[in-house]
């Protein structure tokens, strides 16, 4: 495996990054979330951590929110770090995002501390997908050792052939891991149907548009009847539960026919 030097240390998964701002961490609000002391709001890319209300009215705190919040604190604040760009690089709330790394070095990844410690979990947009395999090894390996959050039914891995249960988990983020029954394919959109009836049973949407991504990973979509996969992303009710996969890694491939 080649290695390519990248900020003073080895690089896997990461050597495509972008130096982006440096500063010192002045407040955490959250476990992916922290201000600098240049007033730059960073949402940390990569992971989602569990949420907390942070005064939206009627907002559930996620289990293990608190926890996720102090080990942030603990990693970060008051440390000097250095932000790294892996695609877009504000959100529309002004946000910066990014990787960032303590003191500059790589061993010090705050996302990668986080999913290892299993506070957070992989969580990535089709125009920022840089460092996802790394992120998702540590993920899996942080559910086998169940810790933290794999150990709460809440972010427990969902069966895709139980998709009144997945109804039931409309609007969240979950994992959700089946065998394909057998692909649509349309003029406008891919489906991968986790049943007979793709009117109740669970469903993976894939826009047209976006296919050029999944063929540029080498994954070609029309093949992957009888393979079992691991699809994550947000539920959606329409003709069943559904998700809309807009990039390759919202689909990790387990074992092909």
């Amino acid at each position: 495996m080649s290695v390519t030097t990248f900020f003073g240390g080895p690089v896997f998964a990461c050597d495509t990054l972008t130096p982006g701002p440096m500063g010192r961490v002045v407040e955490v609000t959250d476990g992916d979330t922290v201000i600098l002391d240049s007033g730059e709001k960073i949402r940390l890319i990569g992971m989602q951590a569990p949420k907390l209300p942070l005064g939206r009215v009627g907002f559930d705190k996620w289990p293990y929110a608190d926890e996720a919040h102090a080990f942030m604190r603990e990693f970060s604040l008051g440390e000097n770090v250095r932000i790294y760009y892996g695609g877009a690089r504000k959100d529309r709330h002004g946000r910066v995002l990014g990787h960032m790394f303590v003191d500059d070095k790589r061993e010090n990844w705050a996302q990668l501390a986080l999913i290892k410690a299993g506070l957070a979990r992989v969580y990535s947009f089709s125009d920022n997908r840089h460092c996802l395999d790394e992120l998702l090894r540590a993920e899996r390996q942080a559910r086998v050792d169940r810790k933290n959050i794999w150990t709460h039914d809440y972010y427990k891995l969902r069966d895709a052939q139980k998709p009144a249960q997945l109804e039931k988990r409309q609007g969240h983020y979950e994992l959700v891991e089946g065998r394909i029954f057998g692909v649509g394919d349309t003029a406008y959109r891919i489906y991968l149907n986790f049943g007979r009836d793709w009117e109740t049973d669970f469903t993976a949407v894939i826009d047209r548009r976006v296919v050029k991504y999944f063929t540029e990973a080498g994954i070609d979509l029309l093949k992957l009847d009888d393979a079992l996969v691991r699809v994550r992303g947000w539920i959606d009710v329409d003709d069943g539960p559904r998700i809309d996969v807009t990039h390759p890694e919202q689909i990790e491939i387990l074992a092909l026919k």
